[in-house]
This record gives structure tokens, C-alpha cells and sequence, in this order.
């Protein structure tokens, strides 16, 4: 029988927190580090290059829905305290700040994983503060410290309703090269599992 999962929070209710922050006064910015580069899914009026200090990119947050199962969790990528990320963060228009926000939190906010948090970007035409969906390894979702061999079972086994982690990680890493952002740790867990176990 497969596991029922319900959200740890009330999203709603950290929706709403989050609206209040934003206030609505001016365009609203939110920042990729991950899928929401190259798979956004909303308007936007414009994109740049952006670098957040403080925080790192990581695949280390246990997926059981998009890409695992309850039974065989997959991963996506969190963004974890320390160091510093680039990513791209997207303009919005203030007038369809609130929907925006609406449609994130049905995509990244269902399980209420993430804390969503607002940090200053720093982009070539002067520094914004975004919305970004940060990962405590206080979480459940936080996956600890993983093995080589932990890694290579979940890229070579889980799947869930977005496609395989391998694929997410493939695609990620691709959209990162095409906007010239170097991610040498995903590089080399990709790395790792082609070489060990032949996937391409």
C-alpha cells in the first residue's frame, strides 16, 4: 500500500506570511538554483545571472513525489547554508506577484519542505532581493551526508511522477552550462555514476 504523504506545515498559512512580506508594492524576484531555470512555469518579465552569498546549490533533499516514491525516494536539489550559489532570478511583474507566488507554492511548496526565505542577489545591473526556497538539514527532507553507493542506487532506480532523478540532475546540469554557471559537485556525482556504472 503506498504511503499517504502530508505536508509537516501549513502551506497556506507560510503563503501568506510570505505574501505579507513581499508587501506587493514592487515587482517581485525569485530565484532559480535548480529545476525553476529551466523549467519555470510563469510569466516573467525579465531573466539575469545572479550569485546569492551565503547559501549553496546541494542535491540533498530527499524527493518522494516528483522524482521517488515514498518506497524509493529520489533527489533534487536544495539550496543549504554556506558558501554561495549562482542561479538566475526572474522579474515579475508586481501585478501578477500574488498569482505567481500562488502557482510556486502548488509546485514547491505542496509537502512544505522548504523555508522559503528573501535574500539579496547580486546581478550584473545591481543587487535585488529574491524569493529563494531554502533547505534546513534540520529537515526530514535533509539527506545527510550520502555514500558513493547511496547516490549511485538512486540515480540508477528512482522515478517518480516528473521522470527519473538521473534525468533531473542531467538537465540541470545542462541549463547550468548554457548560462556558463560551473557546478563541479554535480559535475562530479554525474561523473561517479557514469564512470561506475556505465549510464550515459
Amino acid at each position: 500500500m503506498t504511503e499517504v504523504l502530508k505536508p509537516l506545515r501549513d502551506p497556506q498559512q507560510m503563503l501568506s506570511q510570505a505574501l505579507q512580506e513581499w508587501g506587493g508594492d514592487e515587482d517581485l524576484w525569485v530565484f532559480g538554483y535548480g529545476s525553476l531555470i529551466w523549467r519555470p512555469e510563469f510569466d516573467f518579465e525579465e531573466r539575469r545571472p545572479a550569485r546569492v552569498h551565503g547559501w549553496h546549490r546541494a542535491l540533498k533533499m530527499w524527493s518522494r513525489i516528483n522524482r521517488g516514491t515514498p518506497e524509493r525516494p529520489g533527489l533534487v536539489f536544495g539550496l543549504l547554508s554556506g558558501g554561495c550559489c549562482r542561479g538566475m532570478v526572474f522579474r515579475v511583474a508586481r501585478e501578477r506577484g500574488a498569482e505567481t507566488l500562488a502557482q510556486l507554492w502548488g509546485r514547491e511548496m505542496a509537502m512544505a519542505v522548504y523555508d522559503p526565505r528573501w535574500l539579496p542577489a547580486d546581478t550584473g545591473q545591481g543587487p535585488v532581493k529574491a524569493l529563494a526556497f531554502t533547505l534546513s538539514r534540520r529537515s526530514p527532507s535533509h539527506t545527510g551526508e550520502l555514500s558513493e553507493d547511496e547516490y549511485r542506487a538512486i540515480f540508477a532506480e528512482a522515478t517518480g511522477k516528473y521522470g527519473t532523478t538521473l534525468d533531473y540532475a542531467h538537465r540541470t546540469l545542462e541549463e547550468l552550462r548554457r548560462h556558463d554557471i560551473r557546478d563541479r559537485n554535480l559535475e562530479r556525482l554525474l561523473r561517479l555514476i557514469e564512470h561506475s556504472s556505465g549510464v550515459k
